[in-house]
């Protein structure tokens, strides 16, 4: 968003931020206000990619071209700024591959399984680590909805059942934040991996700290202006022809000073 409102900032673009606080139905009561006050474009932050759908659509019908960052949408025409969750989670699998012991035994704590981000960022670590290392054992896998607090108890749970765990993939920072907690607080993070998504502050410090062994960077900057980019080009009368792709970066402590 602040990547988002610089830019429009520099470029004189007027813009209404409209925080529908995740909730779907007041997303679409915000989308159907900004189709009837005549948004010339607009950029969706989707609460839940479902139920927007039809709203979407009523935008298409009223030649209001939308954007959506970060999550995609189940239907409806539009275009992305977007990075690639199966790469996000390739990054991650890769990495957890080459440096997992033979026989490994790893848990792994998942987003909000309605939401496609989670989804990808599985799948794209199951086909790079679990897929191509059959000798690693996935002791558990646990929808834990992006939060530091579920994944904490989670992990608490965790340990109890299981005496030893080499590893712990996780689908943002701050899930693998709370299972490091617990982890630190049962004297067990010390020969554990532990693998996540954002490089949020306090993901590249658990990196420094050698908590983290890798998070992987998803360039919100990047998104938010890419989105504005994309806008720009219905606005001037020049639509751009297709999505607009972000790149993730792995980062662990051998990269963390150049990505800082």
């Amino acid at each position: 968003k602040d990547a988002f409102a610089a830019k429009a900032k520099a470029d004189g673009i007027e813009v209404e931020f409209l925080d529908a606080k995740n909730d779907g139905n007041m997303q679409i009561d915000q989308l159907n206000e900004a189709i009837s006050s005549g948004a010339s474009a607009i950029i969706l932050l989707a609460a839940d990619g479902s139920s927007i759908v039809k709203t979407i659509e009523k935008a298409n019908d009223a030649g209001i071209p939308i954007i959506t960052v970060n999550r995609s949408v189940a239907g409806g025409k539009v275009l992305r700024a977007y990075s690639d969750d199966v790469e996000a989670g390739r990054m991650q699998g890769e990495y957890m591959a080459s440096h997992l012991p033979p026989n490994a035994k790893i848990v792994y704590l998942q987003g909000d399984e309605t939401q496609s981000s989670a989804v990808g960022r599985w799948e794209g670590f199951k086909a790079a680590c679990l897929d191509k290392r059959p000798d690693i054992r996935l002791l558990s896998f646990v929808d834990a909805g992006w939060s530091k607090a579920e994944a904490l108890k989670t992990m608490m749970l965790w340990m109890n059942m299981f005496p030893e765990i080499n590893g712990v993939v996780a689908g943002n920072d701050e899930m693998a934040l709370g299972a490091i907690a617990a982890l630190k607080g049962a004297n067990r993070l010390n020969g554990c991996l532990v693998s996540a998504v954002d490089a949020t502050p306090a993901g590249l410090a658990a990196v420094e700290a050698g908590e983290m062994a890798q998070t992987v960077k998803q360039d919100a900057k990047a998104q938010g202006e890419g989105a504005l980019t994309l806008a720009e080009g219905f606005l001037k009368g020049n639509p751009p022809s297709g999505d607009l792709a972000i790149p993730f970066t792995s980062i662990t402590a051998d990269n963390l000073a150049q990505v800082k």
